[in-house]
């Protein structure tokens, strides 16, 4: 998988996920993204993790406009999710590791967090900027926490989910979201403001 995302990653670079003026498409319907708030509390995977990769978590931007996807970009974004969901066995950090709450990069097996940091890893070396791929803490129904990586665009947010092979609009989901990584700081977190809204509008 591995090389086989390199060799999209080339051929994307040339693109770099600019819509081409001279070729349609289908796209996403622009539809609301999320609404952040402040400064909130790191998750402690998330803060144990940045200290082997201090790399990962020090990436600023003053560029806070989400991803233009082309079609085939789209199709990448799809692939990778379906791909890593085939890829990896899900697995407790406490199954795994004999710890709870350990953020690691999963070769066979792996808990959400893990399935996200590959996804994101492997959509960055395809071309997509870090801070538009951020990772998002949720609340499923049943209450349990879970964590999703959130694909910023300028179609929306849409939701990376080991529970789910579709790409899907953020508010199409389940989930009451609770926080995510700051889209100016990889190392910052930031509250959800309207993680709890329905909206009823966009799914008409």
């Amino acid at each position: 998988m591995v090389t086989s995302l390199r060799l999209l990653a080339v051929l994307l670079a040339g693109l770099s996920f600019v819509v081409p003026t001279n070729k349609a498409f289908t796209a996403p319907v622009a539809q609301p993204s999320m609404v952040t708030g402040g400064l909130t509390s790191q998750p402690i995977g998330h803060y144990e993790f940045c200290k082997t990769h201090e790399s990962e978590c020090s990436i600023r931007s003053t560029n806070t406009s989400g991803a233009r996807l082309t079609e085939h970009g789209w199709q990448v974004v799809r692939q990778v999710n379906l791909q890593v969901n085939e890829q990896i066995r899900p697995m407790t950090d406490q199954q795994a590791f004999g710890r709870n709450e350990y953020w690691a990069y999963p070769v066979t097996v792996g808990d959400c967090e893990d399935y996200v940091l590959l996804k994101r890893r492997d959509l960055m070396e395809a071309g997509i900027k870090p801070t538009d791929l951020l990772i998002t803490v949720v609340r499923k129904p049943d209450g349990e926490g879970h964590a999703v990586l959130t694909l910023r665009t300028t179609d929306g947010d849409f939701i990376l989910d080991n529970l789910n092979d579709e790409v899907r609009p953020w508010y199409a989901t389940a989930y009451t979201y609770l926080k995510r990584q700051a889209e100016n700081d990889t190392g910052r977190w930031v509250t959800i403001e309207n993680g709890r809204d329905v909206l009823v509008g966009a799914l008409r």
